[in-house]
């Protein structure tokens, strides 16, 4: 396998260099279904919208990605518990007051996690993601998904409509690496015969993502919908359709 030396700058990415774009799956063009959590949620005596989850959920990415940089796996039931007790923290006071908030991210756990089936929760089409996608693809730029998951991916992005709009489906558990493993980067590199210094990674997670792509010497966008994340030393979208506006068309 070839290793590619890390990226060390911190500056804006040159978009006009740029050939190819990896995109990370959960929370950049699929999320949760928040509803579904929200009902479970009910059931066990916790009230609150599926709208006060996803944004509680972006309000919890620095936390979990603080976790990862201590060597954290993004994937398993442990990661999942933490997962959610960092999303229920984040509720308002009258979703949450009362609710003993480890109790219950054990007990949502219990109900939602299902060990190589992570598409029967992360399974909803967030909103004007396939546009943007389309409009990417129809500006001549190659795209693969790099994405933590637990051997389900390709069949998420099959059952969404989505498998057509990429060059390639690269899943950490497939794959043997897990981000931030420079290594799942350099298979996707090489699977598609790509060049680290002409591609750039969009993910929602600064210690799996933006470290794991600078490691690989690609270059990292940060997703930040609500401006979570205000001090950061990458570039930062709110999503997939302000990349697409910064990006030139390819010859």
């Amino acid at each position: 396998m070839t290793h590619y030396a890390a990226v060390t700058t911190t500056g804006a990415v040159s978009w006009a260099e740029l050939d190819t774009i990896f995109f990370d799956a959960g929370n950049t063009f699929l999320s949760m279904d928040f509803d579904r959590v929200a009902a479970v949620a009910a059931d066990l005596g916790l009230m609150c919208a599926g709208s006060h989850l996803e944004r509680a959920e972006a309000a919890a990415r620095p936390a979990l990605s603080a976790a990862l940089a201590g060597g954290r796996s993004t994937e398993g039931g442990s990661a999942f518990r933490f997962y959610l007790e960092a999303i229920l923290s984040g509720l308002p006071a009258d979703c949450s007051d009362g609710v003993e908030l480890k109790e219950m991210a054990t007990a949502l756990a219990e109900r939602l996690f299902v060990p190589g089936r992570n598409d029967l929760l992360w399974n909803r089409r967030l909103p004007g993601r396939r546009v943007a996608l389309e409009r990417i693809r129809s500006l001549g730029y190659r795209m693969v998904v790099v994405s933590n998951s637990d051997g389900s991916m390709r069949r998420n992005v099959e059952s969404i409509g989505f498998a057509q709009l990429f060059d390639a489906l690269i899943d950490s558990s497939v794959v043997g690496f897990e981000k931030p493993d420079p290594r799942i980067f350099h298979v996707a590199l090489e699977t598609i015969g790509a060049r680290p210094d002409s591609t750039v990674h969009v993910g929602d997670l600064y210690a799996a993502d933006v470290v794991g792509a600078r490691a690989a010497g690609v270059h990292a966008v940060l997703l930040d919908p609500w401006n979570d994340w205000p001090e950061v030393d990458c570039p930062k979208v709110a999503d997939l359709a302000e990349l697409a506006a910064l990006l030139p068309g390819r010859p």
